[in-house]
């Protein structure tokens, strides 16, 4: 096989989005076990700026980005379950998602529906699956219930929304601007609350007659963490999935006692989707909620590969509604 020279985004520190580099690298022939991956959509998620900043620490160098959608265009020794020219998706890691060309595990990859189109899926996964197993697995949402998801005009609270209306819920999210919430009405959502005007907690008390939600999905973190407590019921279950406005502060435990013997979780996608009957079970209902127009996907937002630092720097303002995708 003839040497691979791919583009890749790297960082040797950790920092703003100026750490990002573009570079050029001699990627190899596939491994045992490893397909070569012609890449066409790259996801950003905000778990890179987490990578680039060092919150949650990798080894340096290193690429950047979990999630791509590209066609294999070698295997390695033992890959059976994949041929050459076959579409296929990943969206939790290795990373180094980054990029026009790179190798990965084939356990990591999943064979893409042909009814569904590219931009229905690159950039987009990450998002879905994280939907899935938060609304499906960790907490089954069930018909009639209330739900607060915060962010819900981000890439995945778009897909949220649109999945929690089909289960028969009823939502309540909130957005940052008033252009955010229109996004999330045309999506379904029976109270968007914008909680850069209106108090949040008082709002979520009082579409529930003072009771609370029986679950609280934020992806926000610090600036929405207490209140979220305080928008649960008696053994409510609040789920930190993320910290788009940074870290929550450390905390007693005692607080879940004295808020209502509430339940607490810190997942990842990559603890619900990590084997690989998860991971093809959890894509699995990704595909059909898509492919049945249940959940339509939004184009995102793409950049060139090259322009990631200024991708990041969108995503961090808050610029972006929906998803980001770099394209080589």
């Amino acid at each position: 096989m003839e040497e691979t020279v791919a583009t890749q985004i790297r960082m040797h520190e950790t920092g703003g989005p100026e750490v990002m580099k573009v570079e050029t690298v001699d990627v190899g022939a596939p491994g045992p076990g490893q397909v070569l991956l012609r890449q066409s959509h790259c996801g950003v998620n905000f778990i890179d700026t987490y990578h680039r900043t060092g919150l949650y620490p990798v080894d340096l160098p290193s690429g950047i980005g979990l999630e791509g959608l590209g066609v294999v265009e070698a295997r390695g020794d033992g890959v059976t379950e994949f041929e050459e020219g076959d579409r296929v998706f990943y969206a939790t890691g290795p990373i180094g998602g980054y990029a026009d060309e790179r190798l990965i595990p084939a356990e990591k990859l999943v064979r893409v529906p042909e009814n569904l189109a590219d931009d229905q899926i690159g950039g987009h996964m990450l998002r879905a699956l994280t939907a899935q197993y938060l609304l499906r697995r960790l907490y089954k949402v069930q018909p009639g219930e209330q739900v607060l998801f915060h962010a819900g005009a981000g890439g995945l609270g778009q897909i949220a929304i649109q999945w929690l209306k089909h289960i028969g819920a009823e939502v309540i999210t909130t957005v940052g601007s008033d252009e955010k919430a229109e996004v999330a009405k045309k999506l379904g959502a029976d109270h968007v609350i914008n909680y850069s005007t209106e108090d949040f907690v008082a709002r979520v008390k009082e579409i529930t007659n003072g009771v609370g939600v029986p679950v609280v999905y934020d992806g926000v973190g610090k600036t929405t963490w207490e209140g979220s407590l305080d928008c649960l019921k008696g053994r409510g279950m609040m789920v930190s999935f993320g910290n788009a406005s940074g870290s929550v502060e450390s905390f007693s435990p005692a607080i879940l006692s004295a808020k209502g013997s509430l339940f607490l979780t810190r997942p990842t996608l990559m603890g619900y989707c990590g084997t690989r009957p998860e991971l093809i079970e959890s894509a699995t209902e990704v595909f059909e909620v898509i492919g049945t127009g249940a959940v339509t996907i939004e184009k995102a937002t793409v950049y060139p590969l090259t322009d990631a630092v200024q991708a990041h720097k969108d995503l961090e303002a808050r610029k972006i509604v929906g998803s980001t995708v770099l394209m080589p």
